[in-house]
C-alpha cells in the first residue's frame, strides 16, 4: 500500500502570518517543547528525519510546513513548541502571538493535533491553546497523550479516562494514548490526519500473473 503521509516534503518555514503558504487544507501539530512533537510527526509520516528532533527544547521558532507528496495544496504544519522555561520572555510572547494568530485566523486549517506528555497533561499553557483554538465539530482537535510507554498500562488507562472526562464539555475534541517507541496509537492517529485531509492510503498495483512455476517431478 502506498502511504500518502510518507510522501510529505518540507516546503518552507515562516514566523510571519502574511507569509503562510496558500493551501486548500492542512493539519497542524502543537504541544509543549518536550512533548515529543517532532518524533510524532516522524512516526506518522513513517520518516526518520522529516521533522528534526532537537536536543534543545524550544529551539523551533517558526511554523514549518510540509506538503503531502502529489498534493501541493495539502500541508502538515509544525507549530513552535511552547512552555520552555529557558526561552527569553520576549521570544515566548512572540511565539504565543504567532500561534494564536495562526490558530484563530487560518481558514484552511482542518484540524489540530495537540501533543501532551501523559505524565503532565493539561498544563496551563495547554488549556490556553485550547481556548485559542476553540475546537468544534468543523474544527476538530485530537490530543495525543505521548510517552504512554513511560506508564504502566493501568496508569495510562486511568490518565486517558481522566482526559476524556476533562474534554466532555468541549465539542470536537478527542484523545488517545500515543508512544513512538512502542508505536502505540500511531495507526489510529494516522487515520485521523488522513480523514481530516480527505486522503486515503492508495492500494498497491496488482501483481501481474505469470506462468505457473514448474512443479517437482513425481518419483515413480
Amino acid at each position: 500500500m502506498k502511504h500518502p503521509l510518507n510522501q510529505a516534503v518540507f516546503v518552507t518555514s515562516t514566523a510571519a502570518p502574511e507569509k503562510l503558504p496558500p493551501a486548500t487544507g492542512e493539519v497542524a501539530f502543537a504541544g509543549r517543547s518536550n512533548a515529543g512533537k517532532s518524533s510524532a510527526l516522524n512516526a506518522l509520516t513513517r520518516r526518520h528525519n522529516l521533522a528534526r528532533v532537537s536536543r534543545t527544547p524550544g529551539r523551533t521558532q517558526t511554523i514549518n510546513f510540509f506538503h503531502i507528496g502529489g498534493r501541493p495544496d495539502l500541508f502538515l504544519a509544525d507549530l513552535p513548541g511552547y512552555g520552555y522555561a529557558k526561552v527569553p520572555q520576549t521570544m515566548r510572547r512572540q511565539w504565543a502571538g504567532l500561534i494564536e494568530n495562526y490558530l484563530s485566523r487560518r481558514k484552511t486549517l482542518r484540524g489540530l493535533i495537540l501533543l501532551m506528555d501523559i505524565r503532565h497533561p493539561f498544563t496551563d499553557l495547554d488549556c490556553q491553546l485550547l481556548d485559542w483554538y476553540q475546537p468544534a465539530a468543523d474544527r476538530p482537535l485530537h490530543i495525543l497523550l505521548t510517552k504512554a510507554d513511560k506508564l504502566s498500562r493501568s496508569q495510562a488507562s486511568l490518565v486517558l479516562a481522566q482526559a476524556r472526562k476533562a474534554l466532555a464539555d468541549r465539542p470536537g475534541c478527542s484523545v488517545q494514548l500515543f508512544s513512538c517507541p512502542a508505536r502505540t496509537g500511531v495507526d489510529e492517529a494516522e487515520l485521523m490526519v488522513m480523514k481530516w485531509l480527505g486522503i486515503a492510503e492508495e492500494p498497491a498495483p496488482a501483481a501481474t500473473a505469470g506462468p505457473e512455476p514448474a512443479g517437482r517431478p513425481d518419483h515413480a
